[in-house]
């Protein structure tokens, strides 16, 4: 290391670079002979007739997706987006009730060891301290005719 307090970037360890992959003999070729290879083949086979398009699509089958008509592109669309607007309202309609159901609040002071009960209670049982009130008080309403 260089001064105390001072870092230079010779202090840091730097790995070395990763050697180039090196590509096999096979696919790699002197250039020479691949021109002597493609001079023999094209000297063997004669030169095709040129193809026009026509013939190039009469051979082969066209594969492609059906077109719909802009009819039937509309109608899907509106399908579409009717659905994904009820999907929206229900969802909304579901977050409501949610919120509608948590808003009911009961705020009582708890003495500390009580507390601390509840605490313990909900810790092992892995469970929220609420859950054991909401239980407490139903089991008790339940038990006086509530």
């Amino acid at each position: 290391m260089s001064k105390p307090g001072k870092l230079s970037v010779s202090d840091f360890p730097i790995a070395p670079r990763r050697p180039k992959p090196a590509t096999s003999k096979a696919t790699r070729k002197p250039p020479s002979v691949s021109e002597e290879a493609e001079a023999r083949t094209a000297a063997r086979e004669p030169a095709a007739p040129p193809v026009s398009e026509a013939d190039a699509t009469r051979e082969r089958p066209r594969r492609s997706l059906p077109n719909p008509s802009s009819e039937e592109r509309k109608s899907k669309a509106i399908e579409r987006a009717l659905a994904q607007e009820e999907g929206r309202y229900r969802l909304r309609d579901l977050q409501r009730a949610h919120a509608r159901e948590a808003k009911h609040y009961v705020n009582c002071p708890l003495d500390y060891e009580t507390k601390m009960r509840l605490q313990k209670a909900a810790f092992d049982n892995d469970i929220k301290m609420t859950v054991i009130i909401k239980a407490a008080i139903d089991q008790f309403l339940r038990d006086n005719g509530y």
